[in-house]
């Protein structure tokens, strides 16, 4: 494929480049990957801070009066290398701890703070030459004596708190990711336009945006979305509805809702207005109940959605469960198939069976 250059310049060349990515052929010149990553870099000038950021919900960080030894142990929980540091509060940020410059610390504090001067001075005044230490000595200064490192020590008083970028959300991806290489810094926070922490951003999450996901041995390898049977299905409330309704079927519709919200957990505050509890069931579209699974009062977590069935569809089910229970031989007993029939068969065939749920019914609207 040979790409001619214009008098329109660039404009036409990224027009030329698009449209060979929109062909579809068998005979294409780029894989399915390239093909992707290209799309994605002639898309990137459009991108913004707000489009790759971490929202505030999501934002992992700590307070400046916390000990070194809170810090350790948070670090090792959460698996990043870096996080922002507040006071009080998260619209209060006052910079960012990185894991490294916690451990060089650390080091420090155990191999003690004085360090033998190369010369001294005799009593006289006058400079007298050390005599230079032997490679056996030199070791036993470099063991690290852990009995001395102050754990105790505030974060802000044991002076690691490095400066952070702070950016508006409307700023260009491609403008930050400059910004950050000139600066050589791999955090920014946002900040809203009363000054409040909107979100978070890392080197990792704009280049994301051309490569794709970056999963390291430290990410949650939890599925967004699981079927877990015919009808019940485990999700995360970040999963985007058009991924989930192509996922269910036909009969999960989230046609005019995906004007207002893009996320399953955005549908279900849209429709109650409020963050739900632990334990609550929703009922956000027809046919369908959301069993919240973890929530908290900033956000919904992990739900299980469960599609309803139809009186009928439930006795047939129960039906043929209770019949694959039964060995074949005890069918063959003429006198106790009527009896075993008599058992499964509800009283009144009108009547709707209730499944019983530990769960506490909300409905709200159809």
């Amino acid at each position: 494929m040979r790409f001619r250059r214009s008098g329109h310049g660039t404009s036409r060349l990224r027009e030329d480049l698009a449209d060979a990515l929109s062909e579809t052929g068998g005979d294409s010149d780029f894989s399915p990957e390239e093909r992707a990553m290209l799309n994605n870099i002639l898309r990137f000038r459009e991108v913004r801070v707000e489009d790759v950021m971490v929202p505030r919900a999501d934002i992992d960080a700590v307070d400046q009066s916390i000990s070194v030894g809170e810090l350790l142990l948070i670090f090792e929980n959460c698996g990043h290398s870096r996080m922002p540091v507040y006071c009080e509060t998260l619209d209060d940020p006052r910079g960012m701890v990185h894991i490294r410059d916690l451990l060089s610390y650390i080091s420090k504090q155990a191999r003690g703070k004085r360090r033998r001067r190369a010369t001294a001075t005799n009593r006289n005044g006058h400079n007298a030459s050390v005599k230079p230490q032997s490679h056996k000595e030199t070791n036993a200064q470099n063991v690290l004596d852990l009995t001395r490192v102050s754990l105790d020590k505030s974060v802000a008083d044991a002076g690691i708190i490095r400066p952070v970028l702070f950016v508006p959300p409307s700023m260009l991806a491609s403008d930050l990711l400059q910004r950050m290489q000139a600066g050589r810094t791999q955090m920014a926070l946002v900040i809203d336009e009363y000054g409040g922490t909107d979100g978070l951003v890392s080197h990792e999450d704009i280049v994301e945006m051309v490569i794709g996901e970056i999963d390291d041995e430290h990410d949650s390898e939890e599925a967004m979305f699981t079927k877990v049977s015919e009808d019940v299905f485990l999700a995360d409330a970040r999963v985007e509805l058009e991924d989930i309704a192509e996922a269910i079927g036909p009969d999960f519709e989230v046609g005019e809702h995906t004007e207002d919200v893009d996320t399953l957990g955005g549908l279900i505050f849209s429709e109650i207005g409020r963050i739900p509890a632990r334990g609550e069931v929703i009922q956000a579209l027809p046919g369908f109940e959301v069993h919240i699974l973890d929530a908290d009062p900033r956000r919904i977590r992990r739900v299980r959605v469960l599609r309803k069935r139809s009186p009928a569809r439930r006795r047939h089910a129960a039906r043929a469960g209770v019949a694959e229970a039964i060995a074949p031989e005890d069918m063959l007993d003429a006198g106790h198939a009527p009896e075993v029939l008599e058992e499964i068969r509800p009283a009144d065939d009108s009547a709707e069976t209730v499944e019983e749920t530990p769960f506490k019914a909300v409905r709200h609207g159809g």
